[in-house]
């Protein structure tokens, strides 16, 4: 009897996953490139209904197009103003909400010493407090559980050289995520720590000169993999977590780290390279 209901409950979740995200109503915030980009575009293809985030409008244009519709905002999370706006228009494109995505993140290559209090409250206003403003905004548009993931860094509690403002960020945005779990225990909270993924447009405010610095001490202190993930393949996991959860109400997942597998031999080189793919802006 136990091995049936086992064997009816496996069925069950694996027919919720072959239905893909039809009908599901998904926010992506972040969407204009990279992992943003790609989670909503695979998302729409396993019949999501998106709504789509950016600051750029003509990528959000070109994403919707290329996804076969969807609603586009067009928003700057470190204007609070335009975090209210996100959730009202979110909430009559897509009445309830099942799932929102955050991947909208900017960094500055900059040593403590010299970051400016303009770059400080930039960071932190987009990657911090815009963030739990739209989610604030969020919680009246809620499906009965749903799911936000929010997307961290392997830098939060260990910065690179130079990105200690973008660590510091990424840090306090997983307290925030904790803080929601208590707070809100009716919604699902799920924090995704991303390794470095290419082709994304992160290092998009990164002056050469940060870079010629930064990239060998990141080689020698152990942070350059021979090898980095790929946005489309961490899109895919990332959606078949939310096409895995979504169905299974009762089970929750609060973080889950994303990183290559490859050994920690890559150079200053390879991190030259790499930088190459991953340049204009990501939100």
């Amino acid at each position: 009897r136990d091995y049936a209901r086992s064997w009816s409950s496996a069925c069950s979740m694996m027919a919720h996953m072959a239905r893909g995200l039809s009908g599901k109503r998904v926010l992506v915030v972040g969407a204009s490139a990279g992992i943003g980009r790609a989670v909503a575009s695979k998302a729409a293809r396993e019949g999501a209904k998106i709504t789509v985030v950016a600051r750029r409008r003509e990528a959000l244009e070109n994403l919707a197009r290329e996804a076969g519709g969807g609603t586009i905002i067009v928003a700057d999370l470190s204007v609070p103003e335009d975090c209210a706006r996100i959730a009202d228009e979110a909430g009559t494109a897509l009445g309830k909400i099942d799932v929102a995505v955050f991947f909208a993140a900017t960094a500055r290559l900059r040593t403590l010493k010299n970051m400016t209090a303009t770059e400080w409250a930039l960071t932190l206003n987009t990657n911090v407090v815009g963030v739990n403003l739209t989610i604030a905004g969020l919680l009246p548009h809620l499906s009965d559980g749903a799911l936000i993931i929010v997307a961290s860094s392997e830098a939060a509690g260990q910065p690179f050289y130079a990105l200690g403002a973008y660590a510091a960020s990424k840090s306090a945005l997983e307290d925030t995520m904790r803080a929601w779990r208590i707070e809100q225990p009716d919604v699902r909270f799920i924090t995704l720590v991303v390794g470095t993924t290419v082709p994304t447009e992160f290092a998009s405010n990164f002056d050469p000169p940060e870079m010629v610095a930064a990239f060998p001490i990141w080689a020698a202190q152990g942070n350059a993999p021979a090898e980095y993930m790929q946005a489309d393949e961490v899109a895919d996991v990332t959606v078949g977590l939310i096409k895995s959860l979504l169905p299974n109400q009762t089970v929750g997942l609060e973080v889950l780290s994303l990183r290559s597998p490859a050994p920690l031999t890559g150079n200053a080189d390879t991190m030259v390279e790499t930088a190459a793919t991953m340049s204009p802006t990501t939100t």
